[in-house]
């Protein structure tokens, strides 16, 4: 849970930068942009904390 908090936060906002650099300014594309890196990072927090508890 503490990896999903860094990783989530992480790519949520990579992917709020990408979408304000592509030009989605407005609140949707924003908000949208974060809630993807949010659900994104889950399978991401899950391998990182296999690999990491498996050794």
């Amino acid at each position: 849970m503490i990896l999903y908090l860094f990783i989530g936060t992480t790519m949520a906002g990579s992917a709020m930068i990408a979408a304000l650099a592509a030009g989605y300014d407005t609140t949707q594309p924003v908000v949208a942009s974060a809630v993807v890196g949010f659900l994104a990072a889950i399978p991401v927090a899950w391998v990182v904390a296999r690999a990491l508890y498996s050794e």
